[in-house]
């Protein structure tokens, strides 16, 4: 830094962290998950007027961010710049920290249905790589979706240009209930899902949310997304008759 207040500002965001419930609370995001503040203030051990505070002193330090979606508050950690000092102070303090261990049931965790989009753990991948192959771009809270990723995704039968028509958002994170990591939103969201239906990828379960990768999928999934496994990376296999071995 450069600024001759720099001291003064590293002292204000050390003293954000030093606190024990403060600290507690952003270890617990460094998975890069997001977390309600009732989950954040049961793990502190405070109570939620407490929590309240807490999350104001760290979002004015901007070592937070918060996202609402629907009832709910989720916060997580602001930047990656956030997490490396975080980790660094671990390493300093020599201690690790827990692993995130979802409580959602592992059906509907691997892949399901939000609304009328997919979610879930392969849904996560998914936007993942759509990201990092640059089919997708932020612009704020929301998406562009480039040339590039808009002729990937033709290749699929989703028609973009139709999906921007719809009264809605076109493309949008979407924070995920179980990974508590975005996936991908909105118009263009219900489009990705209808084109994986159609071409026999995924298939819906009749009882539930729950979506279930395809044999066809699980060969299609690595190839085109660019994923290592696609029935590791979500959904249960299913035997499908109708789709194409």
């Amino acid at each position: 830094m450069e600024s001759k207040f720099a001291d003064i500002n590293l002292s204000s965001v050390a003293a954000a962290i030093a606190d024990p419930a403060r600290a507690r609370m952003l270890c617990l995001l460094l998975d890069g998950r997001a977390r309600t503040a009732t989950e954040l203030a049961a793990a502190a051990d405070i109570g939620a007027s407490t929590a309240s505070s807490h999350f104001q002193r760290l979002r004015e330090q901007g070592l937070v961010d918060m996202a609402v979606q629907g009832k709910h508050r989720y916060y997580r950690l602001a930047n990656g710049e956030v997490g490396h000092a975080l980790e660094a102070l671990l390493v300093v303090a020599g201690t690790e920290r827990a692993p995130f261990k979802p409580s959602t049931p592992s059906a509907l965790r691997e892949a399901r249905t939000c609304y009328d989009h997919m979610a879930g753990t392969l849904a996560v991948r998914i936007h993942d790589a759509m990201v990092a192959r640059r089919w997708l771009a932020e612009d704020g809270r929301d998406y562009v979706l480039t040339s590039l990723g808009e002729a990937s995704l033709a290749q699929l039968g989703v028609d973009a240009a139709a999906a921007r028509q719809r009264r809605r958002r076109f493309a949008c994170a979407c924070l995920d209930w179980s990974e508590r990591r975005s996936h991908l939103g909105g118009a263009l969201g219900a489009a990705l899902l209808d084109a994986l239906m159609q071409r026999g990828w995924i298939t819906k379960d009749l009882d539930s949310r729950a979506l279930c990768v395809t044999r066809k999928g699980a060969r299609q999934f690595p190839a085109f997304f660019g994923m290592p496994d696609a029935q590791a990376a979500g959904g249960a296999l299913h035997e499908d008759t109708h789709v194409a071995a």
